[in-house]
C-alpha cells in the first residue's frame, strides 16, 4: 500500500475545495470575534461553512457532474460515515435519557461526597474524567460540572481560571478515552481497529499525563471545605457504571449504548416522578437533534473528502509527506520510518484541528490519510487510532477559539484565553505522546540488542 495511489496523479489544486472551507469557517470566526460577538467561531454552523466548498469541488471535477455526484455520494454513503452517524445518533440519545432522569446530578453528588477538603481540584479532575468517560462528551460534562465546580471555587476561595482548567483538563481527558465519543469513534473507524484496542493503546499515554496533572492540582491548591452533596442515588448512575464495564469488557459499541438508553430509561420511568414512556421518547429524539450538526457534518466531509481524494488532493499531501518522512529518517531503518509516520499522523491531527476548531472533524478530514501512512509504515491501526485522537484532543483543549473554551469561559465569567492556560492535562499529554513514539522505538531496539 502506498500513499500516492498510482491510478490518480498527485494535484495541489484538488484541495482549493478544503481550504475554501477552512477559510470561510476561521475567517467568519474571526470576522464576529472583532466584534466582540459572544461563541464567534460558531456563529457560522459547520455544515453550511463546508457547503462553498462542496460546490467548487464540483466545479473543479475533471469527469462531469454526474460524475462528481455519484463521488461525493459514494464518500457521504460510505460505511465508515454511516456507522460513526449511527453511534452519534445512540450516543446523543443516551446522554440526553441520561440527563433528563437524574443521571447527571446523581454522578456528581456521588463524586462531591467522596472529595476530602485537601483534593479538591484532583477530585473534580476525576469527576470531570469520569463523566465525560461516561457520557462520551467533553461539551457535556463541561455544562454538567461548571457550574458546580465554579460554586466551589467561589466558596473555597480558588483562583477561577484554574478551576476552569481543571474542568477542561478532566472533560478532555474522559472524551478522549471513552468508547461512546465521537472523536473515538471517528478514530476507530476511519483506521479500522476495535474501540477496546484503541482504548488499551491510548491509556497507556493518557494515564501517566492524568497521574502527573493529579499531582499538579494537588500542590496547586490550598484545603478548603466542600459543599454539601445531594443525597447519593445509586440506581441512577446505573446506567453510566454499566457502560464503563461493557466498554472495558469489549462488547459491541452498538449493543453498549443500546443497553445504556435502556437502562437510562428504566431508571427514569421507576424512579423519576411523572416520567412517562412518552416522554422517554421524546428524550431520544431531542438526543438525536442534538447530533444533528456532527451528523451532516460528517456526511459532507465524507463527501468531500471523496471528490478530493479523486482529484488527487490526498496523494499530493502523501507525496509531501513521504519527503518529510525521508528528510527526518535519514537512516531509513525501519524504525525510523516509523517513529516518523507516527510523527507525521501526529502532526496531521494537530494542524486540521488548529484550522477547523474541531477535533471530530480533523480525524474525519485527516483519517484517511492518516491510515494510508500507517499501513505504508506499518504503524498498527491501533496506534493510529491512538494518535489521531490524542493530538487532536490535545490541539482542541489549547484552542481558545474552541467550543469547550469559549463554554467554560462564558459559565466562569473570564476570557478563554485563560480557561486554555490552565488546560494543564492536555499540555502534559502532548509531552507524553510524543515520549511514547520515541520510548517505544527506543525499547524495541534495547529488545534487539
Amino acid at each position: 500500500m502506498t500513499l500516492i495511489d498510482n491510478q490518480i496523479r498527485p494535484n495541489a489544486s484538488a484541495l482549493l475545495p478544503i481550504l475554501l472551507f477552512l477559510v470561510t469557517f476561521i475567517g467568519t470566526g474571526i470576522y464576529y470575534q472583532t466584534q466582540g460577538v459572544d461563541y464567534a467561531f460558531y456563529q457560522l454552523p459547520s455544515p453550511v461553512a463546508v457547503l462553498p466548498a462542496l460546490l467548487l469541488a464540483i466545479v473543479m471535477h475533471k469527469e462531469g457532474l454526474n460524475r462528481a455526484i455519484d463521488t461525493f455520494l459514494n464518500g457521504a454513503g460510505h460505511s465508515n460515515i454511516m456507522a460513526m452517524c449511527f453511534i452519534y445518533l445512540l450516543a446523543g440519545a443516551f446522554a440526553t435519557v441520561a440527563k433528563a432522569t437524574g443521571g447527571v446530578d446523581a454522578t456528581v453528588n456521588l463524586g462531591l461526597t467522596v472529595i476530602p477538603s485537601s483534593f479538591i481540584l484532583p477530585g473534580i479532575f476525576l469527576i470531570s474524567a469520569f463523566i465525560a468517560t461516561a457520557m462520551g462528551t467533553s461539551m457535556g460534562t463541561i455544562g454538567a460540572v461548571a457550574p458546580i465546580a465554579l460554586g466551589i471555587a467561589e466558596a473555597a476561595g480558588i483562583d477561577k481560571a484554574l478551576m476552569a482548567g481543571v474542568v477542561l483538563s478532566g472533560a478532555m481527558f474522559g472524551d478522549n478515552l471513552s468508547i461512546i465519543s465521537d472523536t473515538t469513534i471517528a478514530a476507530t473507524r476511519t483506521q479500522g481497529c476495535e474501540m477496546k484496542d484503541k482504548f488499551r493503546e491510548n491509556i497507556f499515554i493518557a494515564a501517566p499525563a492524568a497521574l502527573i496533572v493529579i499531582v499538579l492540582f494537588f500542590f496547586l491548591q490550598t484545603p478548603a471545605p466542600t459543599p454539601d452533596a445531594g443525597h447519593i442515588e445509586w440506581f441512577k448512575v446505573l446506567p453510566y457504571l454499566t457502560i464503563l464495564v461493557l466498554a472495558v469488557l469489549g462488547m459491541n459499541v452498538f449493543l453498549v449504548l443500546a443497553i445504556g438508553l435502556i437502562l437510562a430509561g428504566g431508571v427514569g420511568l421507576v424512579q423519576v416522578p411523572d416520567y412517562s414512556m412518552s416522554q422517554y421518547t421524546k428524550d431520544i429524539y431531542a438526543g438525536f437533534g442534538s447530533m444533528q450538526e456532527i451528523f451532516i457534518l460528517s456526511i459532507m466531509i465524507g463527501g468531500l473528502g471523496a471528490m478530493v481524494k479523486a482529484q488527487g488532493g490526498l496523494a499530493w499531501m502523501g507525496l509531501q509527506i513521504e519527503k518529510l518522512i525521508a528528510l527526518f529518517s535519514r537512516s531509513h531503518t525501519e524504525e525510523a520510518n516509523e517513529r516518523a509516520a507516527e510523527l507525521g499522523i501526529a502532526g496531521i491531527a494537530t494542524l486540521t484541528n488548529t484550522c477547523t476548531a474541531n477535533n471530530t472533524v480533523s480525524i474525519i478530514v485527516s483519517g484517511d490519510l492518516a491510515k494510508e501512512l500507517a499501513e505504508k509504515h506499518e504503524v498498527t491501526p491501533k496506534r493510529s487510532a491512538s494518535l489521531l485522537d490524542i493530538f487532536a484532543c490535545v490541539c482542541q483543549g489549547l484552542l481558545p477559539y474552541g467550543a469547550q473554551a469559549l463554554l467554560l469561559g462564558s459559565i466562569f465569567l473570564i476570557s478563554p484565553i485563560e480557561v486554555s492556560a490552565h488546560s494543564y492535562y492536555v499540555m502534559i499529554l502532548a509531552v507524553t505522546g510524543i515520549a511514547a513514539v520515541f520510548i517505544k522505538h527506543q525499547l524495541r531496539q534495547n529488545a534487539k540488542r
